[in-house]
């Protein structure tokens, strides 16, 4: 099993969320205001009068042999969306309860 955090522009939620219901992947946590600056282009996403965007996030436990579709969809919609930006990072779960 892996962890997957997903750092998206708010706007990208509801895709997002599309594309985790079509590869059956329930369970998740989300954070709806999340502020940072892009890592490519260094944008930031603030939620200020002078930078008013903001992020979320979705952290989501997803079983190994999902994970390498899911990040191809991610990625596939990232390059559809580019000026939104989404990062995706897989990160080992060694023990859940």
């Amino acid at each position: 099993m892996k962890a997957i955090f997903i750092s998206f522009n708010q706007a990208s939620y509801e895709m997002i969320l599309q594309i985790m219901d079509r590869e059956q992947l329930h369970g998740f946590t989300y954070w709806e205001s999340v502020a940072g600056r892009g890592s490519h282009t260094g944008e930031p996403h603030y939620g200020t009068h002078a930078w008013p965007t903001m992020n979320g996030a979705i952290l989501t436990m997803v079983d190994d042999a999902k994970v390498e579709r899911f990040m191809k969809l991610l990625h596939k919609y990232d390059m559809q969306s580019e000026s939104q930006g989404l990062r995706a990072f897989v990160i080992p779960v060694e023990q859940t309860i």
